[in-house]
């Protein structure tokens, strides 16, 4: 489908950054298709790529870009020389004679009716079609965006290229790039220069048995196990960044979700052995894939502005650049089909809240309507109410299902581990197990005191204990993502898993090995110095740091260490009364207490500071869900709360939703994404589960498709349960790559490419430890020195483009 200018809201924009009203019947003629800006030239592939990278040069290349000859400067050339006409990519081809130049000459290239490809006409540098005769158009030079005067000079293009580290513009161009914030050698053309990227997260890929097919990709054979390649999230609304592979300089570039599967596999008797399992790659990294690429929609006018990339002076992008960076916000996460939710001393129980087959529509939703109608109306005779597909007695106060376990806080009864690898196989009429062995076979829990809640440091399935082979370029993984995490009212924060590292399963890598013979978990550390983690309740994991809540205080543990943990701070009365809920987003993690939702700064995750203009009034809030600019506050008796945090600082109310009085016991929320739709799953106390569609194409399709939209909440379906809902399993975090600390998470799909690390994502933010902003007008922070080689009638001409009044 086409892709059109929008703000962050959804907002379609015209080429003045007007609204255009969504029904406005003109608004398709007003609206800015960003098609590549070569595509408008009238360029096609063979235009920027040639004979070499269409035919190849005889050599076996590990990735596409690897066989590329071509790079931007090549035709457009730098801030310092026009076009070289020689290209100069990875696979550009080598010197003839030692000591020679390398790459190909463009100049010397033809079109099929025997002209020039490449022209100069004077200072212009004009390209012929090789498609269609007589089509030609001009390279805009680089060097020409940058200088006074010059037709295609830019106040905007100056700026962004003549930026130094310090964040002032010089007048003139230095003599080399080190001391540029946006050097060619750090950075791609197109980290700035792209519009927009698929934002492609979730690929269900479902092997059948006994289905006789066509292969996929191998033309003109059958299978009889047949795998289904189903989409699960396809929108536009985002941009992050990556550091590139080893073969293109690892410079910083545009990354996607690539290949972030879930698999399924049924056998020839109809046994689902498992079922939308997340997988986990060689080096021990989530196989929710990332890959740093070239989106090819590049822009002149419709690029990255500076507030895209760093904090804005508003305040305003807090959880954009949290997606930016790759850190996640919670939007996108897979639910699945079955939600767990603990129900005290009813255990726990799995709730089945989604279609089986692709897509997987939510039971009550639009989607279900449309692609179920059947199904839908089914339901919706029968109440709206949903059915439990297992469950398990117990004394459960919180749970946290990754892959083929859930963990469970059960107060006296400490830290259980339950197995939920078959909760989609008929075949198993005990869904869910304590141990699939003998008792003498397994030992999956840690006795404790009271366990009052778990945390696993992600919903992904990583591995940090697995050995990357060098030439995967890998980074290491880190430590604290191989242990889990109790908070515990009696004994504090208890580390769970192998202390000895040197075992045959350290930590808890037997949750994840898949072998069954070695499932024995150990307390790896009970931590509780002075006695000051006693009356934990909560725990929030942000990067190599445990945010621990108590009855009186938020205590801040370094766990870069998982054995050795240190208190970092603490932050009681008169900031917080009585914290109850906490979650973490980029600089900032939002607490409710018994006044309501309050704010920290936490751009030193070791000493968050309370941001003192920061309160929402609520009366009985009990937890906190962050999803880009939203805080979801279970509110109790008064339903969900919820609240604009677009401005950490300065959160104001938007709604709150009881669905006409229906949910009055709030305990916790979650949201999860399907296909265009976004749901929250609420554990409503006496009431049960509460399913909500917040945001949906058919509810509000102006907006939908915005960063962040503003929800639009509906009750669709509820589930009667045996006990009352406290807390619901965290769905897989499948935007998130990289932690807060800068430990990567996800695997990337490039050799030797990965997230920004914690230094690389701090200088978008930081300069010289003190936080920096950025507005995205030309005039901020300008530097002029007198060119050594530029008349006065220059510098005063540069003066009066930057400092208009």
């Amino acid at each position: 489908r086409s892709v059109f200018k929008h703000d962050r809201k959804g907002n379609w924009l015209d080429k003045d950054d007007k609204q255009i009203a969504f029904d406005d019947p003109d608004r398709f003629s007003k609206a800015v298709h960003l098609a590549d800006i070569h595509l408008e030239k009238g360029m096609q592939c063979n235009d920027c790529h040639f004979e070499q990278d269409n035919h190849g040069n005889g050599k076996i290349y590990g990735e596409p870009r690897a066989a590329v000859e071509i790079d931007c400067i090549d035709c457009h050339g730098t801030i310092r020389k026009k076009a070289t006409l020689v290209s100069s990519g990875p696979a550009a081809p080598e010197a003839i004679t030692p000591g020679g130049e390398r790459g190909r000459h463009l100049d010397e290239l033809r079109t099929p009716w025997g002209l020039r490809r490449f022209e100069w006409r004077g200072d212009r540098l004009i390209q012929r079609s090789m498609s269609v005769k007589n089509q030609e158009w001009e390279i805009v030079q680089t060097v020409d965006t940058v200088t006074p005067g010059n037709p295609h000079f830019s106040e905007k293009s100056l700026r962004a290229k003549l930026t130094s580290k310090d964040g002032t513009v010089a007048s003139q161009t230095p003599e080399d790039d080190r001391t540029l914030a946006h050097a060619n050698d750090k950075m791609t053309c197109y980290s700035c220069h792209t519009s927009w990227v698929p934002t492609c997260f979730g690929c269900h890929l479902q092997m059948t048995a006994n289905a006789r097919r066509a292969m996929l990709h191998n033309e003109g054979l059958v299978t009889r196990n047949y795998t289904s390649y189903n989409f699960q999230v396809l929108r536009d609304d985002i941009y992050m960044l990556g550091v590139d592979g080893t073969v293109t300089g690892h410079r910083v570039a545009p990354a996607r979700s690539s290949c972030a599967i879930l698999v399924s596999s049924q056998n020839a008797n109809r046994e689902w052995l498992y079922y939308t399992q997340q997988t986990i790659s060689a080096p021990g990294f989530s196989g929710q894939a990332f890959s740093t690429f070239v989106p090819h929609t590049v822009r002149a006018r419709e690029t990255k502005v500076c507030s895209d990339c760093h904090v804005s002076s508003q305040n305003d992008n807090n959880a954009w650049v949290a997606q930016l960076l790759l850190q996640g916000t919670n939007f996108m996460n897979f639910m699945g089909r079955y939600i767990y939710v603990a129900t005290g001393n009813k255990g726990f129980e799995a709730i089945a809240v989604a279609e089986h087959d692709e897509p997987e529509a939510i039971y009550g939703s639009d989607l279900q309507r449309i692609a179920y109608p059947n199904d839908f109306r089914k339901f919706v005779e029968r109440g709206r109410e949903l059915r439990a597909a297992s469950e398990h007695s117990g004394n459960v106060l919180d749970i946290q299902a990754r892959g083929e376990y859930a963990y469970a806080a059960t107060g006296p009864g400490g830290l259980r581990v339950y197995d939920i690898a078959n909760i989609d196989n008929k075949g198993f009429s005990e869904k869910i197990v304590t141990a699939p062995v003998s008792s003498l076979g397994q030992h999956f829990f840690v006795g404790t005191k009271n366990a009052a809640a778990v945390a696993s440091p992600t919903t992904l399935g990583v591995d940090p204990l697995r050995r990357p082979l060098p030439e995967n370029e890998e980074q290491p993984i880190h430590l604290a993502y191989g242990f889990l995490y109790v908070a515990d009212t009696e004994e504090g924060l208890i580390v769970v898993g192998d202390p000895n590292l040197k075992s045959n399963s350290p930590g808890v890598s037997t949750l994840l090995d898949g072998n069954p013979s070695n499932n024995f978990l150990k307390r790896a550390r009970t931590f509780n110095p002075g006695g000051i983690l006693t009356g934990a309740r909560r725990i929030a994991i942000a990067g190599t740091y445990a945010y621990v809540l108590t009855d009186k205080a938020l205590v801040v543990v370094n766990l870069d260490n998982p054995l050795a943990p240190q208190v970092t701070a603490t932050i009681g009365a008169p900031a917080l009364n009585e914290p109850r809920g906490i979650a973490v987003q980029f600089r900032y993690a939002f607490i409710v207490d018994r006044d309501g939702l309050k704010a920290l700064d936490v751009t030193d995750l070791a000493q968050p500071k309370p941001v003192s203009s920061a309160l929402v009034p609520l009366e009985d809030a009990r937890n906190v869900y962050i999803a880009r600019t939203y805080a979801y506050v279970s509110s109790g008796k008064q339903g969900l709360a919820i609240v604009d945090v677009e401005k950490p600082d300065a959160p104001k109310l938007d709604q709150v939703f009881n669905a006409g009085g229906q949910l009055n016991d709030v305990n916790d929320v979650k949201l999860g994404m399907v296909a265009a739709s976004v749901f929250a799953f609420v554990a409503d106390g006496k009431n049960g589960l509460r399913v909500l569609e917040i945001i949906s194409p058919w509810d509000d399709p102006a907006h939908f498709s915005g960063f962040s939209p503003r929800p639009t909440p509906k009750l669709i379906a509820s589930a009667r349960l045996r006990g009352p809902a406290l807390a619901i399993s965290k769905g897989i975090e499948r935007d998130r790559a990289v932690d807060e600390s800068g430990n990567q998470l996800a695997v990337f799909g490039r050799r030797g490419a990965r997230p920004l690390n914690r230094a690389e994502a701090q200088a978008v933010y930081l300069r010289n430890g003190q936080l920096y902003t950025v507005t995205d007008e030309p005039a901020e922070r300008i530097r002029l020195e007198r060119p050594a080689s530029a008349s006065d009638t220059l510098l005063r001409g540069l003066k009066s483009w930057l400092f208009r009044p």
